[in-house]
């Protein structure tokens, strides 16, 4: 019989190692990959024995007490709300999840287990992701909101809470769960998968509340659409300026929306909420974990490549309801020569589709330009790409922040480029 050569196998094939080998303990039975011959097998002897070992192995894994098929499980598993924590190190969905991430080793499985049950799921504080989230929600909110305060120092406030809530909001994070391959569970119980999110469509869960305070006129604001002034927001509300309330979801549902608890698709506008809101809460508590378990700097590097690497054209969060009087209005506030609007090129006057190009000018210095098919229009256009150019000024891409200073070998901090605030004409408001 020609002799096979070992460097060209390629499959490989798991069997069972005798227990009588030297070496293994024959109460502890375990596995080893081999290589399998990808040629077919030139006689039959040979055939039968791999066909033994695989049936072999097949039955050891099913006869394998850490692994017991769902059918046998503990009857009080199945009444369990979320998954007992040791079932964390059987789930392959868990493994892949924290090598895809690139966790540190001193992340249990168990904890990155404990990220994906939502507080809708399982009530108890010391099994849900609850704890976790609210500490992962300050980080990314703090590391978020100091990029954007030292990177564009002159961003109004309406347009600073409109981008963080671009980049660390719900709809976010709900993206960023989605590209790590996160799967949900159709129902919540002791026999899902550990690997699998498990939220609740019946019941919302215990909103995570950051810094703030719930307003005692809520209910008359919302029911009168009382106006909140941006000062307010800052005291009052939470991190992206929104009120805070009781219960995070209205109880107004229509009856048409009754099918949204059978729903797993994300149909409906509730049924979405509730999703994004557990995917947001995972992300969040996986933030949480890493700095429980590795630290403030880990935190910091997982944030900026997983948050901050994310691009927000924040060009498209501006609307002015004024533009030249708030330009004109800028201008006086910081001694430039008033505004004057000028044509510097045109075309097709006297035909259906003309271009006007108009710029902005203070004194020699042209503030903003812009092109529309009437004069008028693109005066306007000029006015708000000058406003966008002061109010998107920025030192940088790599700029230092505060938190860069929590590290003991820095050099020392350079002060930051502070702007005294936006500038709100009569009439012409900032509005997201």
């Amino acid at each position: 019989m020609k002799r096979l050569r070992v460097d060209r196998w390629t499959g490989q094939l798991v069997t069972a190692t005798r227990p009588g080998a030297a070496g293994v303990s024959s109460s502890a039975p375990r596995f080893r990959c081999v290589a399998a011959s990808a040629r077919r097998c030139q006689s039959t002897a040979a055939a039968a024995a791999v066909s033994e070992s695989v049936a072999a192995a097949a039955d050891l894994v099913d006869n394998n007490p850490r692994f017991p098929p769902l059918e046998n499980l503990p009857p009080q598993v199945t009444s369990w709300p979320s998954p007992p924590p040791e079932r964390a190190l059987q789930s392959a969905k868990l493994a892949a999840l924290h090598a895809r991430l690139a966790l540190s080793k001193k992340i249990p499985l168990q904890t990155l287990a404990r990220t994906l049950v939502d507080a809708s799921a399982d009530p108890n504080p010391r099994f849900n992701n609850t704890n976790l989230a609210f500490v992962g929600q300050t980080l990314i909110n703090y590391h978020v909101s100091e990029q954007l305060m030292i990177q564009y120092p002159r961003l109004p406030m309406e347009i600073f809470y409109a981008a963080m809530k671009g980049m660390a909001g719900p709809a976010p994070l709900f993206q960023i769960a989605k590209s790590w391959g996160i799967e949900s569970a159709a129902v919540p119980g002791g026999e899902v998968d550990p690997g699998l999110l498990q939220f609740s469509l019946d019941a919302t869960g215990d909103a995570i509340l950051g810094f703030g305070y719930s307003r005692a006129e809520q209910k008359y604001i919302d029911k009168y659409k009382f106006r909140r002034s941006v000062a307010s927001r800052v005291v009052f509300d939470d991190d992206f300026g929104d009120a805070i309330t009781k219960t995070e979801f209205a109880s107004n549902e229509t009856e048409d929306d009754d099918h949204i608890h059978t729903n797993t698709s994300y149909g409906s506008a509730t049924t979405r909420a509730l999703a994004e809101k557990a995917h947001a809460n995972h992300v969040r508590a996986v933030v949480g974990a890493i700095y429980t378990h590795c630290g403030r700097e880990a935190v910091k590097a997982f944030v900026k490549a997983h948050v901050l690497s994310r691009k927000l054209d924040l060009h498209k969060l501006f609307v002015f309801s004024d533009p030249t009087r708030e330009l004109s209005t800028l201008c006086a506030r910081e001694d430039f020569e008033k505004p004057i609007a000028r044509l510097l090129s045109e075309t097709g006057r006297l035909s259906r589709t003309p271009v006007f190009v108009v710029g902005i000018f203070s004194g020699k210095d042209k503030l903003g330009e812009g092109s529309a098919a009437s004069l008028d229009h693109a005066r306007r256009k000029a006015a708000m790409n000058a406003l966008k150019s002061w109010y998107l000024y920025s030192p940088g891409e790599n700029v230092r922040v505060p938190s860069d200073m929590l590290n003991e070998e820095t050099r020392p901090w350079e002060p930051a480029y502070i702007d005294i605030g936006e500038v709100i004409a009569r009439g012409g408001n900032l509005r997201r």
